[in-house]
């Protein structure tokens, strides 16, 4: 018989041989990462893990149950690394399956790892799961309960969650903790599931484990933040909490839980959170944990980074409950100890908490003032930035002076990356809080010429009003800039501001009439020789050789130079660049044709305020220019007007269905709200650069017209394009004889210019003139100053004033007038309408 049957046995053993030549037994996951160590480079590495990711494939379509969950192993390994894994999702549904718990485990891993609740494959799972929740073993228990909590879905949470709430009932402590925060993951996806755990945690806090409490303090945490009627009902909690706390902080050592010799320290991290949730806006919680927040305040070790984080969390608790003021001193002072610890983490965490917290204990911060200081020198780039924004935050009238100097330095020695933000740090603190004009000149300047090329965009409209507004400093300032023109013309801001202040106070930097300090000696003939070489300097901007023309050009009513000033302007006439031939054209215009004009549209510019919708507090700026919005909702200050000047205008027109138009009385400077004029004045700057601010507008009763600023911008002042329209004579009694002129813009039809020609042919000059009109509401109309307040005798001489006229539905024209002038001592007032204007004015 054993002859008989060699055959078949030898056949059965080739059979078997044959069988495992075709299916070797794969490598084992550690043989497998220590051949991937060997790989050299990273091509050689991807070509061990592609032949590995094959032979698995081939193992998972032979369905081969013997080394699935070795391969399921080396599949997460790789899926490490960073290498796609998705193939092996069914195969860890297998192995959840399977009966055997080094399966389930392989199983539940590679799930938690490859699933997510945006694939539907992890549905397929929701039956295993519920099952191995009731399964014997607390271990696969434990494995069920980790996966529904990494990464259930709300569909998954809501067919479990009956399980789950079982599970946090039982006795097992290992269970429990588990259960408590797949609870928590529930609750964040499915929220109306949370009353369903309310009766589970009536006794979670009475647990000894400290498993159990700390995974009950991130539920009742949870469930707190999410939802007010539960934080309510746990408040009565803070008793047994501040209980637990304390003895975790009066017990002796405990092996078990200790940390850096502190007990349990991220049990103690959550109950400060849970502390700090329950007693936010509740003073009876407040008051009752004030002793043990103290206490931990006081008696927690800082040489260890543990004791630390412990610390820092009971600031945090301090700093947002109702806490007392001696408390919260005490926090500070935990912090401003933090900013000495060596560990740069500790200090950035420290400066961060006193940013918060320094506008509501502004004194107590300001106690570590010279410590946050120091923090600027620090070499942490993070640090800087917070150690800088906390600074400007204690800046205050008290200590704006040394502040600022410490500031000022770190602005010169500072990275790229900070000076624009310190910058402006720095402007805003000097304009609040000052002490004096000059010395907020000098800051403002000290920063343009230290980091002039990083501040913003509306720094340079900002200081022309300082400047502006500081009328006893004028001649200091333009001295000041004129110097700092000399010496470096690379800072555009610092060349824009100090063109425009040599524009407007050229005369009293050659008079040398500066008090402030030691006048310096300067010709008219060096002033332009300066400004000229901004114009062909290659470091000058578009916007700036815009200042510099715009400045030259005022200075041909302060210098007695015209004839130099007027072959600069008409060399640039045929400027290549588009906007400084826009100007220098509209400023040949000036001299030529309105001549007669010039100097008053080129007189000094007006004190300026900033307004707002809401107040006088600050300008709505974009790039020098005011927000329509803030001019519509609030009048633009003035000269005081007389008394009832307005109500006697209204009175004239007899109803409400015109639209006064008050126009200042002179001798103020000429104002001005049109666009060319904001133009001439260098007040528009068309490439969106920055720009000054604009000329105070006279009051309006109403809105300002929104066409004065479109239409006429950017273009020439005046143009014949009606320039066949007939002169007419609106008023000519008592000497006084007012004539009309009219012209029309090529770019707006609707806009009419008229120009007033007021002359006197009496033998005595009249005085104050004043000419005001109104006009129906179906017209805009706007009034601009008159070139002189004096109307001389004798027709020698005339006083032109501009009106410009809004006619969108070219309906004649009904305008009334009243004049007020003195003449030979007594006041003349007069009313009058005109009513004939030429059809050719509006058509």
């Amino acid at each position: 018989m054993v002859i008989c049957n060699f055959p078949k046995l030898w056949l059965n053993c080739i059979t078997i041989r044959k069988s495992y030549q075709r299916m070797p037994a794969p490598i084992r996951l550690r043989e497998l990462i220590r051949t991937i160590r060997t790989a050299r480079t990273q091509a050689e590495e991807r070509e061990m893990i592609q032949k590995e990711c094959a032979s698995i494939r081939s193992s998972f379509r032979e369905e081969d149950n013997t080394y699935r969950c070795r391969n399921v192993a080396k599949l997460l390994y790789m899926h490490m690394l960073g290498y796609p894994a998705h193939f092996g999702q069914l195969e860890c549904l297998k192995l959840i399956a399977s009966q055997k718990f080094t399966d389930k485990r392989i199983g539940y891993l590679g799930a938690m790892l490859l699933l997510d609740e945006r694939q539907d494959v992890h549905l397929l799972m929701t039956n295993c799961i519920k099952n191995d929740l009731s399964h014997n073993t607390q271990y696969v228990q434990g494995l069920a309960l980790c996966t529904l909590g990494c990464m259930g879905s709300a569909e998954m949470c809501r067919d479990l969650a009956g399980e789950v709430e079982k599970l946090l009932k039982t006795s097992n402590s290992y269970l429990r903790k588990k259960a408590a925060l797949c609870a928590v993951h529930v609750i964040r996806k499915v929220p109306e599931l949370m009353e369903m755990f309310l009766p589970a945690t009536k006794n979670l806090l009475s647990e000894k484990n400290h498993g159990v409490l700390h995974t009950s303090v991130v539920l009742l945490t949870e469930m707190c933040e999410r939802s007010p009627d539960m934080l309510s009902h746990f408040r009565k909690l803070v008793p047994q909490l501040v209980r637990i706390l304390k003895n975790l902080i009066m017990s002796g050592y405990s092996p078990e839980h200790d940390v850096s010799g502190i007990s349990d320290p991220f049990l103690q991290v959550r109950i400060l959170r849970l502390l700090r949730i329950l007693g936010r806006n509740d003073d009876d919680g407040s008051e009752a944990m004030n002793d043990i927040l103290a206490q931990v305040a006081t008696n927690t070790e800082t040489s260890k980074n543990v004791g630390n984080a412990i610390l820092y969390e009971t600031v945090l608790t301090i700093m947002d409950i109702k806490s007392e003021s001696g408390l919260r001193v005490l926090a500070i002072n935990i912090l401003g100890r933090f900013l000495l610890n060596n560990d740069k983490n500790i200090r950035y965490v420290a400066l961060t908490s006193l940013l918060k917290t320094v506008q509501t204990d502004h004194n107590a911060v300001q106690r570590h003032r010279s410590t946050i200081v120091d923090c600027l020198k620090d070499l942490d780039v993070s640090i800087k930035r917070r150690a800088m924004e906390l600074s400007f935050a204690l800046v205050n009238g008290n200590n704006i002076r040394g502040m600022m100097k410490e500031l000022l330095y770190f602005l010169d020695s500072c990275d790229p990356e900070f000076k624009a933000d310190c910058a402006s740090g720095i402007f805003l603190a000097a304009e609040k809080y000052a002490p004096s004009k000059r010395w907020h000149i000098d800051t403002v300047m000290r920063v343009l010429t230290t980091a002039g090329s990083y501040v913003r965009d509306d720094s340079v409209p900002n200081l022309i009003q300082l400047i502006t507004n500081s009328m006893e400093m004028h001649a200091y300032t333009v001295q000041r800039l004129y110097k700092a023109l000399l010496d470096d013309v690379s800072q555009q801001p610092l060349v824009q501001v100090g063109s425009w202040c040599i524009g407007e106070y050229g005369d009293l930097l050659v008079s040398g009439q500066c008090e402030e300090e030691e006048p310096i000696q300067v010709t008219e003939d060096e002033v332009l020789d300066v400004l000229e070489g901004l114009l062909a300097s290659s470091l000058s901007s578009t916007v700036t050789r815009g200042y510099a023309l715009t400045a030259i050009m005022k200075l041909s009513t302060r210098f007695s130079g015209v004839n130099r000033i007027k072959k600069v302007v008409s060399v640039y006439g045929s400027s290549i660049d588009v906007e400084l031939q826009q100007r220098a054209v509209e400023y040949n215009a000036l001299f030529k044709k309105y001549d007669h004009m010039r100097s008053a549209l080129l007189e000094r510019m007006p004190i300026m305020e900033k307004t707002t919708a809401n107040g006088p507090t600050e300008a709505a700026q974009t790039n020098g220019e005011v927000e329509p919005s803030a001019l519509d909702s609030k009048s633009l200050p003035s000269v005081p007007q007389p008394t009832g000047q307005v109500n006697d205008l209204l009175d004239l027109l007899g109803g409400n269905d015109v639209v006064p138009v008050i126009q200042t009385a002179p001798p103020t400077k000429p104002v001005s709200a049109g666009g060319e004029l904001l133009d001439l004045l260098g007040d528009l700057s068309l490439s969106g650069g920055p720009a000054p601010p604009p000329v105070a507008a006279p009051p309006m009763s109403v809105s300002q017209p929104a066409f004065l600023l479109d239409g006429l911008s950017s273009q020439t002042l005046f143009n014949d394009v009606a320039a066949g329209i007939p002169p007419m004579t609106a008023y000519n009694k008592n000497g006084l004889i007012i004539e009309f002129t009219f012209e029309r813009s090529n770019l707006n039809p609707n806009i009419t210019v008229i120009t007033i020609h007021a002359s006197n042919s009496t033998e005595a000059e009249m005085t104050e003139f004043v000419f005001q009109a109104a006009v129906p509401k179906t017209f805009q109309l706007q009034l601009l100053s008159p070139s002189s307040n004096v109307v001389p005798a004798l027709k020698q001489g005339t006083v032109t004033q501009v009106i410009k006229v809004l006619n969108p539905q070219k309906q004649q024209l009904r305008m009334r007038v009243k004049l007020t002038y003195t003449h030979k001592g007594s006041a003349v007032q007069d009313l009058a309408e005109v009513n004939n204007f030429p059809a050719q004015a509006w058509q």
